[in-house]
């Protein structure tokens, strides 16, 4: 007995040094991918911890598929060679897992869609994490792009979890700039000059402030009357912003002008319905 396991370790001594090499190579590898993944990610960095540029969105999001495909494939390969030194025979795995694949196409046609869809999302640079996007119905921030999903998270809180191959078209609210864009309704006795001219000051005020004067590129627009409603005459102003900072300065462009208007007696004016009795109308005739 004893000299059967000395036999046999003998025999497998080589086999057991190159598994655990095997085992090392594979654990070497995968750091060094890692590690070239995060100096990438790490090079695109602007600096800013306040803001996500487009390039530091790219990087994040190659950065998790690249993480997730060398994962698989450095585990797939390590596995092979492992059943290799075990003395299985690879050949008919390989070709058992070729008619398996073909099998698998045919009957996961959505799958193998996905995969491809996901693949153009990436390729094309259409989404990065981050971006506030409309797909398949639903819209919200994107957490995740994989080749089969792309998760959104929604205002509520929701998470979408929306198949690639349902993607059709892509709503891309934050693609390399924003748009803070403010239609304000007065009333129809006030000046419509002096009310663009308070817009003006609340627009000239955000520009100089340290806070959103970064979030802005370039200045405010003042279109003017844009259109008459049946109880207000509304004016715009408009400027565009920092990928995510729309909303941000919509928000905060909101809560200025409604304080200007307050301070200069400016009239915002609610919705009026007017009643007109069945009595009064007979006394009239």
């Amino acid at each position: 007995m004893v000299d059967t396991i000395r036999n046999w370790a003998a025999a497998h001594t080589q086999n057991a040094i190159r598994i655990v090499l095997i085992l090392g190579l594979a654990w070497l590898v995968t750091r060094v991918l890692r590690s070239i993944i995060r100096r990438v990610e790490h090079l695109s960095d602007d600096g800013d911890p306040g803001t996500t540029s487009e390039l530091e969105k790219r990087a994040h999001t190659i950065g998790r598929i690249l993480r997730q495909a060398s994962t698989v494939l450095i585990s797939s390969i390590t596995l092979m060679l492992i059943l290799g030194e075990f003395g299985v025979d690879l050949k008919p795995i390989l070709a058992g897992a070729g008619i398996l694949g073909l099998a698998v196409g045919f009957g996961a046609q959505t799958l193998v869609k996905d995969v491809i869809t996901g693949f153009f999302i990436l390729f094309e640079n259409q989404i990065r994490l981050g971006d506030t996007i409309t797909a398949a119905g639903c819209t919200g921030v994107v957490e995740s792009v994989n080749l089969r999903t792309t998760v959104l998270r929604d205002t509520d809180g929701t998470t979408h979890i929306i198949p690639n191959s349902a993607i059709t078209v892509v709503s891309n609210a934050t693609r390399d700039w924003s748009r803070a864009l403010l239609d304000v309704g007065v009333s129809y006795r006030e000046d419509t000059d002096r009310c663009e001219m308070v817009l003006r000051q609340v627009g000239a005020s955000m520009e100089k402030d340290p806070v959103f004067g970064k979030k802005l590129i370039g200045a405010f627009e003042y279109p003017g009357v844009v259109k008459f409603e049946p109880n207000a005459v509304v004016l715009r102003m408009v400027a565009k912003t920092q990928a995510q900072d729309g909303p941000v300065v919509r928000r905060e462009l909101r809560r200025r002008v409604k304080q200007a208007f307050d301070k200069a007696g400016i009239e915002i004016p609610l919705p009026h319905v007017r009643l007109v009795s069945e009595q009064n109308v007979e006394g009239k005739v």
